[in-house]
């Protein structure tokens, strides 16, 4: 999967999402993340309120408000684990 992240985006109730993205954004605890494929492996705790946005191979910009958890980034991708996570909007650049 050269150039794809592998994302699951999962709630407490539920999976919200899963498929392949060319990037990954969040807001963590330490500040904003821009994860492309490749990204060295990382552990992050999600900001209260932030928004995570997904951009999949095909299709539009997804995104979420997230209520609590982490995010994790490893070799086989990221997966967002959240207490909540409602969609939204993307903001528009």
């Amino acid at each position: 999967m050269a150039g794809q992240l592998n994302v699951q985006v999962v709630a407490v109730e539920s999976q919200v999402w899963s498929g392949a993205a060319k990037a990954v954004y969040a807001r963590t605890t330490e500040g904003e993340l821009g994860i492309l494929p490749n990204h060295q492996p990382l552990l992050g705790e999600l900001r209260i309120g932030s928004t995570v946005r997904v951009q999949p191979v095909d299709g539009a910009e997804l995104a979420w408000q997230i209520e609590g958890g982490f995010l994790s980034v490893t070799t086989d991708g990221v997966t967002i684990l959240a207490e909540t996570a409602e969609a939204v909007a993307p903001a528009s650049a």
